[in-house]
């Protein structure tokens, strides 16, 4: 069997595309508008509803419910937060101590929900497991390990190489860190079943409803506008193609591969009892999960960025990224050499300037927005739909500032990235830096990160 290329991703292969839903009809009013029908979108139309029965919301999704990252992503719903150590320097150690307490409850929450909705989303906490294969990276791991361990997370354990071989087999895994505040998911599961809930509560979605525009009070469809006192953006990878946000956040591309399921004997040799997501310490990294059916679903970057912003359809993959993705699969489990590859998928995430998620309601004009996760959205979205819900909460005089409102990352802002062909020329060339980083440090015995790796993260703002 060949490897299946594209059709969104594995997980809509698996569960089916769903039923499609009516479009906008011509022009409307609700008292909040969310644009984007990911994780972002349909967590804060579910916990505005909640907190306010009587609220009209109208949710617009471009093409259905999950086509974006929300449906294509690894299944990682784990504590962390790009831009945490930024905050730090902006706001203090203690703020962005809070902001990752709220990001370790933030894991607990999405499963409560699940449980509580009855969402089978094929949720296991098994925690995160992040390995080191050479010297330079172990030195970096055992220096993240510190660093959580300094902002609260107590409970993280730091292994040698026999104790990781006992979580997982990764070949040449000198060491790892694991942290309990993570999980496995099934990524279209959870947003087929929170789009349900959403619809259950009262919100409207409406499908095939591209939005062109966003202005205060108005979005902007091809079939009509909706106006709003709220317009929230909530469109991640895809703002760029949004009227005036080109160079706002830019759409990384990851690529992800799945194979076929392992055999009894083939998981006793990888050993994985614990379910734990996969990641390591390269500087272009991987991340893996263990599926419920028993496959290996593996990604991480290909062709990092399409000049002038554009993003993919089905998630089409080059043969090349799949071959690489391929390649590290085998590295790590060597005896998984013969192991049919069953589909390959790619996606793109939100990546701001400063490499920092934000969540923002600008109280003059009613519009809001968050997103700029940088590939760890499946938890953060929920964290910040949450702070959204409070935002508009406070604005609207509903309710007082709560502890989410008062996070350091509410309200940040950031430049844009630059114009083309400076943004295409400098992703391609950090990533071909972070490769060949990765190719010496993997060859070498130094300790030491390599140095074009730390300039290349100094330049990128990383």
């Amino acid at each position: 069997m060949s490897t299946v290329n594209g059709g969104i991703s594995f997980w809509y292969a698996q569960e089916g595309a769903p039923a499609p839903r009516e479009p906008l009809p011509g022009d409307t009013t609700a008292d909040v508008c969310i644009v984007g029908g990911g994780y972002t979108g349909l967590w804060t139309a579910y916990y505005l509803k909640k907190a306010v029965p009587f609220l009209d919301i109208t949710v617009l999704e471009a093409k259905f419910c999950g086509y974006g990252a929300s449906g294509r992503n690894g299944g990682w719903l784990y504590n962390g937060i790009a831009g945490r150590d930024r905050y730090a320097k902006l706001h203090g150690h203690e703020a962005a101590v809070r902001l990752q307490q709220a990001m370790n409850a933030t894991v607990a929450e999405v499963v409560d929900v699940c449980e509580r909705e009855k969402i089978n989303a094929d949720v296991h906490r098994g925690g995160v497991l992040e390995v080191a294969l050479s010297p330079a990276q172990l030195t970096r791991l055992k220096d993240f390990h510190a660093a959580e361990l300094a902002f609260g997370e107590t409970d993280r354990v730091l292994y040698g190489a026999r104790e990781t071989a006992a979580r997982v087999r990764v070949t040449g895994a000198v060491g790892s860190s694991w942290t309990p505040h993570g999980a496995r998911l099934h990524p279209v599961k959870l947003v087929k079943g929170l789009a349900a809930a959403v619809e259950a509560l009262g919100v409207t979605i409406h499908e095939s409803t591209p939005v062109t525009e966003i202005r205060p009070k108005h979005a902007v469809t091809p079939y009509g506008t909706v106006r709003a006192p709220y317009v929230l953006r909530c469109t991640e990878g895809f703002t760029a193609s949004l009227a005036g946000q080109r160079r706002a956040w830019l759409p990384m591309n990851s690529s992800m591969i799945a194979t076929e399921p392992l055999t009894d004997a083939q998981w006793d040799s990888v050993g994985w009892e614990g379910r734990e997501t996969l990641g390591d310490m390269a500087h272009a990294y991987m991340y893996a999960q263990r599926t419920a059916d028993g496959r290996i679903a593996l990604g991480g970057r290909g062709v990092p960025y399409r000049f002038g912003s554009k993003t993919d359809n089905d998630g089409r993959t080059r043969p090349q990224t799949v071959e690489a993705l391929r390649e590290i699969l085998v590295r790590f489990f060597p005896q998984l050499a013969g192991v049919r590859v069953d589909h390959a998928w790619s996606g793109v995430l939100g990546v701001p300037r400063d490499w920092c998620a934000t969540v923002t309601l600008d109280r003059s004009t009613g519009l809001g927005w968050a997103g700029g996760y940088v590939g760890s959205g499946v938890a953060t979205a929920n964290l910040a739909a949450r702070t959204l819900r409070d935002l508009i909460r406070q604005d609207s005089g509903q309710s007082g500032p709560t502890d989410l409102t008062a996070l350091p990352w509410v309200g940040h802002k950031v430049r844009k990235w630059e114009p083309e062909p400076l943004r295409w020329l400098g992703v391609q060339t950090m990533y071909a830096a972070f490769r060949g980083a990765d190719r010496r440090e993997a060859l070498g015995h130094s300790a030491r990160t390599d140095r074009v790796a730390v300039l290349a993260n100094r330049l990128s703002g990383r």
